[in-house]
């Protein structure tokens, strides 16, 4: 049986509040889970230390059993210092979309153009 750490979602609307449980990977999010192993609070502030509560010893267990965390609880176990999360790098995150590098590239090309236009009307305004 896989088994994954994974948030399950509680709270009302607008109003989330996550358990962190240890689930089997084809049950649903909020479904039938084994173990609940901590919580997650995202609305308290960050430095908050209830924002995240983890039951270290059991999750270092299932972990030794080979349950595999989601990523966002992956981020919560390397601040614990539980497990090591690899950096990641995508460089294409802060390039505009399709369209937006479209229009940036006919703004571009109408400066050009404007740029060549006045440059000969000042040469034929010069002879």
């Amino acid at each position: 049986m896989a088994l994954k750490i994974r948030l399950a979602r509680g709270g009302s609307k607008k109003r989330p509040f996550y358990r962190i449980v240890i689930a089997d990977v084809r049950s649903p999010r909020d479904g039938r889970f084994i173990e609940r192993v901590g919580t997650y609070n995202p609305l308290l502030a960050k430095d908050n230390e209830e924002r995240v509560v983890l039951k270290t010893e059991r999750i270092q267990h299932w972990l030794n059993q080979g349950a595999k965390p989601t990523d966002r609880v992956l981020r919560f176990l390397d601040a614990a210092g539980l497990a090591t999360r690899a950096e990641r790098n995508n460089p294409n995150k802060a390039k505009p979309g399709q369209k937006a590098q479209e229009r940036l590239e006919e703004k571009r090309m109408k400066e050009e153009e404007a740029a060549a236009a006045a440059a000969e009307a000042a040469e034929a305004s010069a002879e």
